[in-house]
Protein backbone atom coordinates (compact mmCIF):
# COMPACT_ATOMS: atom_id res chain seq x y z
CA UNK A 1 0.00 0.00 0.00
CA UNK A 2 1.27 3.47 -0.90
CA UNK A 3 2.04 5.60 2.18
CA UNK A 4 -0.38 8.26 0.94
CA UNK A 5 -3.21 5.73 1.02
CA UNK A 6 -2.53 4.49 4.54
CA UNK A 7 -4.68 5.53 7.46
CA UNK A 8 -3.29 7.97 10.01
CA UNK A 9 -2.97 5.07 12.44
CA UNK A 10 -0.96 2.98 9.98
CA UNK A 11 1.35 5.90 9.26
CA UNK A 12 1.96 6.53 12.96
CA UNK A 13 2.69 2.86 13.61
CA UNK A 14 5.08 2.73 10.63
CA UNK A 15 7.00 5.75 11.97
CA UNK A 16 7.45 4.13 15.39
CA UNK A 17 8.52 0.84 13.85
CA UNK A 18 11.06 2.53 11.60
CA UNK A 19 12.61 5.08 13.96
CA UNK A 20 11.88 3.73 17.44
CA UNK A 21 13.58 0.94 19.37
CA UNK A 22 11.35 -2.13 19.47
CA UNK A 23 11.20 -2.47 23.25
CA UNK A 24 7.40 -2.62 23.43
CA UNK A 25 4.66 -4.59 21.72
CA UNK A 26 1.72 -2.15 21.78
CA UNK A 27 -1.85 -3.01 20.97
CA UNK A 28 -2.39 -1.62 17.45
CA UNK A 29 -4.32 1.55 18.26
CA UNK A 30 -2.94 5.10 17.90
CA UNK A 31 -4.29 7.52 20.48
CA UNK A 32 -4.34 11.28 20.12
CA UNK A 33 -6.72 12.59 22.81
CA UNK A 34 -7.90 11.75 26.31
CA UNK A 35 -10.57 13.07 28.67
CA UNK A 36 -11.56 11.41 31.93
CA UNK A 37 -12.16 7.70 31.32
CA UNK A 38 -12.06 8.05 27.53
CA UNK A 39 -9.38 8.17 24.84
CA UNK A 40 -9.74 8.80 21.10
CA UNK A 41 -7.64 7.47 18.24
CA UNK A 42 -6.35 9.56 15.35
CA UNK A 43 -9.39 8.61 13.27
CA UNK A 44 -11.69 9.94 16.00
CA UNK A 45 -13.01 6.66 17.45
CA UNK A 46 -13.67 6.79 21.21
CA UNK A 47 -12.64 4.05 23.65
CA UNK A 48 -12.93 3.36 27.36
CA UNK A 49 -9.39 3.29 28.77
CA UNK A 50 -9.22 0.17 30.92
CA UNK A 51 -5.47 0.30 31.59
CA UNK A 52 -4.94 3.89 32.80
CA UNK A 53 -1.31 3.88 31.59
CA UNK A 54 -0.62 1.06 34.06
CA UNK A 55 -2.43 2.99 36.83
CA UNK A 56 -0.71 6.32 36.19
CA UNK A 57 -3.96 8.01 35.12
CA UNK A 58 -6.00 7.24 38.24
CA UNK A 59 -7.39 10.79 38.24
CA UNK A 60 -8.55 10.48 34.61
CA UNK A 61 -7.01 11.81 31.44
CA UNK A 62 -6.20 15.52 31.33
CA UNK A 63 -7.80 16.38 34.66
CA UNK A 64 -8.26 20.18 34.48
CA UNK A 65 -6.88 20.89 37.97
CA UNK A 66 -3.72 18.91 37.23
CA UNK A 67 -3.29 20.38 33.76
CA UNK A 68 -3.76 23.91 35.12
CA UNK A 69 -1.07 23.31 37.74
CA UNK A 70 1.27 21.98 35.06
CA UNK A 71 0.70 24.92 32.72
CA UNK A 72 0.82 27.68 35.32
CA UNK A 73 4.00 26.42 36.99
CA UNK A 74 5.65 25.79 33.60
CA UNK A 75 5.08 29.45 32.72
CA UNK A 76 6.71 30.59 35.96
CA UNK A 77 9.67 28.27 36.62
CA UNK A 78 10.28 24.76 35.29
CA UNK A 79 13.72 23.64 36.45
CA UNK A 80 16.52 24.86 38.69
CA UNK A 81 18.26 21.54 39.44
CA UNK A 82 18.96 20.92 43.11
CA UNK A 83 21.95 23.26 42.96
CA UNK A 84 19.53 25.89 44.28
CA UNK A 85 16.37 25.93 46.36
CA UNK A 86 13.04 26.59 44.65
CA UNK A 87 9.83 27.88 46.16
CA UNK A 88 7.73 24.77 45.35
CA UNK A 89 9.73 21.75 46.51
CA UNK A 90 9.43 22.33 50.24
CA UNK A 91 5.69 22.91 49.92
CA UNK A 92 5.32 19.65 48.04
CA UNK A 93 7.49 17.69 50.47
CA UNK A 94 5.50 18.96 53.46
CA UNK A 95 2.18 18.30 51.69
CA UNK A 96 3.11 14.72 50.71
CA UNK A 97 4.67 13.87 54.08
CA UNK A 98 1.52 14.97 55.91
CA UNK A 99 -0.64 13.24 53.27
CA UNK A 100 1.05 9.83 53.65
CA UNK A 101 2.24 10.11 57.25
CA UNK A 102 6.05 10.17 57.00
CA UNK A 103 8.81 12.54 58.14
CA UNK A 104 10.67 12.93 54.87
CA UNK A 105 10.35 12.54 51.10
CA UNK A 106 13.08 12.01 48.51
CA UNK A 107 11.81 13.14 45.08
CA UNK A 108 12.62 11.26 41.88
CA UNK A 109 11.06 10.95 38.41
CA UNK A 110 10.17 7.36 37.53
CA UNK A 111 9.07 4.26 39.39
CA UNK A 112 12.27 2.36 38.62
CA UNK A 113 14.34 5.31 39.86
CA UNK A 114 12.34 5.32 43.08
CA UNK A 115 12.94 1.60 43.59
CA UNK A 116 16.68 2.07 43.03
CA UNK A 117 16.59 4.94 45.53
CA UNK A 118 14.84 2.80 48.15
CA UNK A 119 17.44 0.05 47.70
CA UNK A 120 20.26 2.54 48.27
CA UNK A 121 18.59 3.97 51.37
CA UNK A 122 18.04 0.48 52.76
CA UNK A 123 21.65 -0.57 52.19
CA UNK A 124 23.11 2.57 53.75
CA UNK A 125 20.77 2.15 56.74
CA UNK A 126 22.00 -1.44 57.07
CA UNK A 127 25.64 -0.36 57.31
CA UNK A 128 25.22 2.77 59.39
CA UNK A 129 22.33 1.80 61.68
CA UNK A 130 22.05 -1.99 61.80
CA UNK A 131 25.79 -2.60 61.74
CA UNK A 132 25.99 -5.04 58.84
CA UNK A 133 29.52 -5.45 57.46
CA UNK A 134 30.21 -3.25 54.42
CA UNK A 135 29.14 -4.85 51.09
CA UNK A 136 27.41 -7.75 52.86
CA UNK A 137 23.84 -6.39 53.02
CA UNK A 138 21.15 -8.48 51.35
CA UNK A 139 17.58 -7.59 50.42
CA UNK A 140 14.79 -10.15 50.18
CA UNK A 141 12.56 -9.91 47.10
CA UNK A 142 9.71 -12.04 45.77
CA UNK A 143 9.69 -14.26 42.71
CA UNK A 144 7.57 -13.00 39.82
CA UNK A 145 8.10 -9.43 41.02
CA UNK A 146 8.06 -6.40 38.79
CA UNK A 147 9.93 -3.34 40.08
CA UNK A 148 11.27 -1.97 36.78
CA UNK A 149 13.90 -2.87 34.21
CA UNK A 150 17.12 -1.19 35.28
CA UNK A 151 20.24 -3.35 35.55
CA UNK A 152 20.00 -3.76 39.32
CA UNK A 153 16.28 -4.51 39.26
CA UNK A 154 16.44 -7.16 36.53
CA UNK A 155 19.16 -8.83 38.62
CA UNK A 156 16.42 -10.02 40.98
CA UNK A 157 13.75 -10.60 38.33
CA UNK A 158 12.94 -14.07 37.05
CA UNK A 159 11.44 -12.78 33.78
CA UNK A 160 13.67 -14.20 31.04
CA UNK A 161 12.61 -11.50 28.57
CA UNK A 162 13.84 -8.76 30.91
CA UNK A 163 17.04 -10.61 31.88
CA UNK A 164 18.39 -12.42 28.81
CA UNK A 165 21.74 -11.05 27.57
CA UNK A 166 21.81 -8.20 30.09
CA UNK A 167 24.21 -9.76 32.63
CA UNK A 168 26.37 -9.77 34.64
CA UNK A 169 23.83 -9.15 37.35
CA UNK A 170 23.99 -7.29 40.64
CA UNK A 171 24.48 -9.37 43.79
CA UNK A 172 22.87 -8.86 47.18
CA UNK A 173 19.33 -10.17 46.66
CA UNK A 174 17.53 -13.26 47.95
CA UNK A 175 14.44 -14.42 46.04
CA UNK A 176 11.62 -16.17 47.90
CA UNK A 177 8.07 -17.19 47.03
CA UNK A 178 5.45 -14.45 47.18
CA UNK A 179 2.76 -14.89 49.85
CA UNK A 180 4.89 -17.41 51.76
CA UNK A 181 5.39 -16.33 55.37
CA UNK A 182 7.17 -19.52 56.35
CA UNK A 183 9.87 -19.04 53.73
CA UNK A 184 10.17 -15.38 54.68
CA UNK A 185 10.79 -16.21 58.35
CA UNK A 186 13.29 -18.97 57.56
CA UNK A 187 15.18 -16.57 55.31
CA UNK A 188 15.18 -13.84 57.95
CA UNK A 189 16.25 -16.25 60.69
CA UNK A 190 19.14 -17.79 58.74
CA UNK A 191 20.52 -14.65 57.09
CA UNK A 192 21.76 -12.06 59.61
CA UNK A 193 22.85 -9.74 56.80
CA UNK A 194 19.30 -9.10 55.56
CA UNK A 195 18.64 -5.36 55.48
CA UNK A 196 15.19 -5.17 53.88
CA UNK A 197 12.20 -6.95 52.39
CA UNK A 198 10.98 -5.39 49.12
CA UNK A 199 7.43 -6.37 48.21
CA UNK A 200 4.48 -5.36 46.05
CA UNK A 201 1.25 -5.41 48.10
CA UNK A 202 -0.34 -6.89 44.97
CA UNK A 203 1.83 -8.27 42.19
CA UNK A 204 0.48 -6.28 39.28
CA UNK A 205 2.60 -7.18 36.26
CA UNK A 206 2.62 -10.83 37.32
CA UNK A 207 -1.14 -10.93 36.80
CA UNK A 208 -2.74 -9.03 39.70
CA UNK A 209 -1.88 -11.63 42.33
CA UNK A 210 -3.51 -10.68 45.63
CA UNK A 211 -1.77 -12.25 48.65
CA UNK A 212 -3.58 -14.14 51.39
CA UNK A 213 -5.35 -12.04 53.98
CA UNK A 214 -2.91 -11.14 56.74
CA UNK A 215 0.22 -11.75 54.65
CA UNK A 216 1.38 -8.14 54.62
CA UNK A 217 0.64 -7.56 58.30
CA UNK A 218 2.51 -10.68 59.38
CA UNK A 219 5.37 -9.96 56.98
CA UNK A 220 5.76 -6.52 58.55
CA UNK A 221 5.77 -8.09 62.03
CA UNK A 222 8.51 -10.51 60.97
CA UNK A 223 10.58 -7.62 59.61
CA UNK A 224 10.23 -5.84 62.95
CA UNK A 225 11.22 -9.02 64.82
CA UNK A 226 14.44 -9.36 62.84
CA UNK A 227 15.23 -5.62 62.54
CA UNK A 228 14.69 -5.55 58.78
CA UNK A 229 13.12 -2.72 56.79
CA UNK A 230 9.73 -3.42 55.19
CA UNK A 231 9.81 -1.70 51.78
CA UNK A 232 6.45 -1.37 50.00
CA UNK A 233 6.54 -0.81 46.25
CA UNK A 234 3.23 1.00 45.73
CA UNK A 235 4.13 2.48 42.34
CA UNK A 236 1.17 0.70 40.73
CA UNK A 237 -1.03 -0.12 43.73
CA UNK A 238 -0.80 3.25 45.49
CA UNK A 239 -2.79 6.47 45.17
CA UNK A 240 -6.29 4.97 45.68
CA UNK A 241 -6.05 2.27 43.01
CA UNK A 242 -7.01 -0.66 45.28
CA UNK A 243 -9.76 1.06 47.27
CA UNK A 244 -7.44 2.54 49.91
CA UNK A 245 -4.96 5.39 49.57
CA UNK A 246 -2.26 2.71 49.83
CA UNK A 247 -2.77 -1.01 49.32
CA UNK A 248 -0.92 -1.82 52.57
CA UNK A 249 -3.64 0.05 54.44
CA UNK A 250 -6.03 -2.85 53.78
CA UNK A 251 -4.04 -4.56 56.55
CA UNK A 252 -3.14 -1.44 58.57
CA UNK A 253 0.54 -1.78 57.65
CA UNK A 254 2.87 1.21 57.80
CA UNK A 255 5.97 0.44 55.71
CA UNK A 256 9.43 1.56 56.79
CA UNK A 257 10.07 2.77 53.23
CA UNK A 258 7.25 3.66 50.82
CA UNK A 259 7.82 3.82 47.05
CA UNK A 260 5.38 5.83 44.93
CA UNK A 261 5.14 6.88 41.28
CA UNK A 262 2.70 6.81 38.35
CA UNK A 263 -0.48 8.44 39.75
CA UNK A 264 1.59 10.89 41.85
CA UNK A 265 1.08 13.12 38.81
CA UNK A 266 -2.17 11.76 37.42
CA UNK A 267 -0.18 10.85 34.33
CA UNK A 268 0.68 14.46 33.49
CA UNK A 269 4.39 14.39 34.35
CA UNK A 270 7.07 11.89 35.44
CA UNK A 271 7.02 11.98 39.25
CA UNK A 272 8.06 9.41 41.82
CA UNK A 273 8.95 9.55 45.48
CA UNK A 274 10.44 7.57 48.35
CA UNK A 275 9.11 8.31 51.83
CA UNK A 276 10.53 7.26 55.20
CA UNK A 277 10.92 8.58 58.72
CA UNK A 278 13.97 10.46 59.95
CA UNK A 279 15.76 7.49 61.52
CA UNK A 280 15.95 5.93 58.06
CA UNK A 281 15.98 8.85 55.61
CA UNK A 282 18.67 10.78 57.47
CA UNK A 283 21.31 8.31 56.25
CA UNK A 284 21.10 10.16 52.92
CA UNK A 285 23.59 13.02 52.88
CA UNK A 286 24.63 15.63 50.25
CA UNK A 287 26.10 13.94 47.20
CA UNK A 288 24.98 10.42 48.15
CA UNK A 289 21.98 10.50 45.82
CA UNK A 290 20.40 12.92 43.39
CA UNK A 291 18.62 13.73 40.16
CA UNK A 292 18.69 16.84 37.96
CA UNK A 293 14.92 16.73 37.44
CA UNK A 294 13.91 15.15 40.76
CA UNK A 295 11.92 17.64 42.80
CA UNK A 296 11.64 20.27 40.07
CA UNK A 297 9.01 23.01 40.51
CA UNK A 298 6.64 21.64 37.86
CA UNK A 299 6.68 18.19 39.45
CA UNK A 300 6.01 19.71 42.86
CA UNK A 301 3.01 21.73 41.65
CA UNK A 302 1.58 18.83 39.65
CA UNK A 303 1.93 16.33 42.51
CA UNK A 304 0.14 18.62 44.97
CA UNK A 305 -2.71 19.06 42.48
CA UNK A 306 -2.89 15.35 41.65
CA UNK A 307 -2.98 14.24 45.28
CA UNK A 308 -5.55 16.91 46.12
CA UNK A 309 -7.85 15.56 43.41
CA UNK A 310 -7.64 12.06 44.93
CA UNK A 311 -8.97 13.33 48.26
CA UNK A 312 -11.47 15.88 46.93
CA UNK A 313 -13.09 13.40 44.55
CA UNK A 314 -13.07 10.43 46.96
CA UNK A 315 -11.28 8.24 44.44
CA UNK A 316 -10.30 5.52 46.93
CA UNK A 317 -13.92 5.10 48.01
CA UNK A 318 -15.06 5.03 44.39
CA UNK A 319 -12.44 2.41 43.51
CA UNK A 320 -13.56 0.22 46.41
CA UNK A 321 -17.25 0.43 45.46
CA UNK A 322 -16.80 -0.05 41.71
CA UNK A 323 -14.20 -2.77 42.18
CA UNK A 324 -16.64 -4.87 44.18
CA UNK A 325 -19.31 -4.31 41.53
CA UNK A 326 -16.91 -5.22 38.71
CA UNK A 327 -15.81 -8.49 40.30
CA UNK A 328 -19.41 -9.42 41.18
CA UNK A 329 -20.55 -8.88 37.60
CA UNK A 330 -17.59 -10.74 36.07
CA UNK A 331 -18.10 -13.61 38.51
CA UNK A 332 -21.71 -13.82 37.35
CA UNK A 333 -20.42 -14.17 33.80
CA UNK A 334 -17.86 -16.80 34.82
CA UNK A 335 -20.55 -19.13 36.16
CA UNK A 336 -21.55 -19.94 32.58
CA UNK A 337 -18.19 -19.34 30.87
CA UNK A 338 -15.99 -21.91 29.19
CA UNK A 339 -13.15 -19.47 28.58
CA UNK A 340 -12.67 -17.39 31.76
CA UNK A 341 -11.25 -19.24 34.76
CA UNK A 342 -11.43 -16.51 37.40
CA UNK A 343 -11.34 -12.81 38.22
CA UNK A 344 -9.20 -11.38 41.01
CA UNK A 345 -8.13 -8.01 42.37
CA UNK A 346 -8.78 -5.22 44.83
CA UNK A 347 -10.50 -1.94 44.14
CA UNK A 348 -10.14 -1.13 40.45
CA UNK A 349 -7.00 -3.21 39.93
CA UNK A 350 -8.33 -6.48 38.54
CA UNK A 351 -7.54 -9.25 36.10
CA UNK A 352 -9.26 -12.17 34.45
CA UNK A 353 -7.46 -15.43 33.75
CA UNK A 354 -8.24 -17.07 30.44
CA UNK A 355 -8.51 -20.89 30.31
CA UNK A 356 -5.61 -21.22 27.92
CA UNK A 357 -1.89 -21.87 28.21
CA UNK A 358 0.29 -18.83 28.82
CA UNK A 359 1.70 -19.08 25.29
CA UNK A 360 -1.79 -18.94 23.76
CA UNK A 361 -2.80 -15.91 21.71
CA UNK A 362 -6.39 -15.99 22.94
CA UNK A 363 -5.99 -13.17 25.49
CA UNK A 364 -4.29 -10.98 22.88
CA UNK A 365 -7.08 -11.68 20.40
CA UNK A 366 -9.69 -10.86 23.04
CA UNK A 367 -7.97 -7.51 23.62
CA UNK A 368 -8.03 -6.82 19.88
CA UNK A 369 -11.75 -7.52 19.85
CA UNK A 370 -12.28 -5.39 22.97
CA UNK A 371 -10.56 -2.59 21.05
CA UNK A 372 -12.93 -3.09 18.14
CA UNK A 373 -15.82 -2.90 20.62
CA UNK A 374 -14.60 0.33 22.20
CA UNK A 375 -12.54 -0.71 25.24
CA UNK A 376 -8.75 -0.84 25.63
CA UNK A 377 -6.98 -3.42 27.81
CA UNK A 378 -3.77 -5.42 27.49
CA UNK A 379 -2.69 -8.98 28.33
CA UNK A 380 0.06 -9.75 30.81
CA UNK A 381 1.83 -13.12 30.95
CA UNK A 382 -0.02 -14.38 27.91
CA UNK A 383 -3.31 -15.62 29.35
CA UNK A 384 -4.15 -12.84 31.84
CA UNK A 385 -5.96 -9.60 30.98
CA UNK A 386 -5.54 -6.70 33.40
CA UNK A 387 -8.41 -4.26 33.89
CA UNK A 388 -7.59 -0.93 35.55
CA UNK A 389 -9.78 2.00 34.46
CA UNK A 390 -9.38 5.57 35.74
CA UNK A 391 -10.82 5.95 39.22
CA UNK A 392 -13.10 8.80 38.12
CA UNK A 393 -15.32 6.25 36.38
CA UNK A 394 -19.02 6.29 37.26
CA UNK A 395 -21.17 3.26 38.02
CA UNK A 396 -23.06 3.74 34.77
CA UNK A 397 -19.81 3.78 32.80
CA UNK A 398 -18.51 0.71 34.62
CA UNK A 399 -21.66 -1.27 33.84
CA UNK A 400 -21.34 -0.22 30.20
CA UNK A 401 -17.77 -1.55 30.24
CA UNK A 402 -18.85 -4.81 31.86
CA UNK A 403 -21.39 -5.22 29.06
CA UNK A 404 -18.65 -4.66 26.45
CA UNK A 405 -16.34 -7.16 28.16
CA UNK A 406 -19.08 -9.77 28.51
CA UNK A 407 -20.22 -9.35 24.93
CA UNK A 408 -16.64 -9.66 23.69
CA UNK A 409 -15.87 -12.73 25.77
CA UNK A 410 -19.05 -14.33 24.47
CA UNK A 411 -17.58 -14.21 20.97
CA UNK A 412 -14.76 -16.50 22.15
CA UNK A 413 -16.81 -19.05 24.07
CA UNK A 414 -16.47 -22.57 22.72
Amino acid sequence: MNTLNKTQSEQAIDLENKYGAHNYHPLPVVLSKGDGVYVWDVEGKRYYDFLSAYSAVNQGHCHPKIVDALVEQSKRLALTSRAFYNDMLGKYEKFACKYFGFDKLLPMNTGAEAVETALKICRRWAYEKKGITENKAEIIVCKNNFHGRTTTIISFSNDPVARTHFGPYTNGFIKIEYDNLQELEITLKTNPNVAGFLVEPIQGEAGVYVPSEGYLKQAKALCEKYNVLFIADEVQTGIARTGKLLAVQHEDVVPDILILGKAMSGGAYPISAVLANNDIMNVITPGSHGSTFGGNPVAAAVAIAALTVVKEENLAENAEKLGQLFRNKINEYITTSNIVRLVRGKGLLNAIVIKEEEESETAWNICLRLRDNGLLAKPTHGNIIRFAPPLVMTQEQLLDCVAIISRTLQEFEK
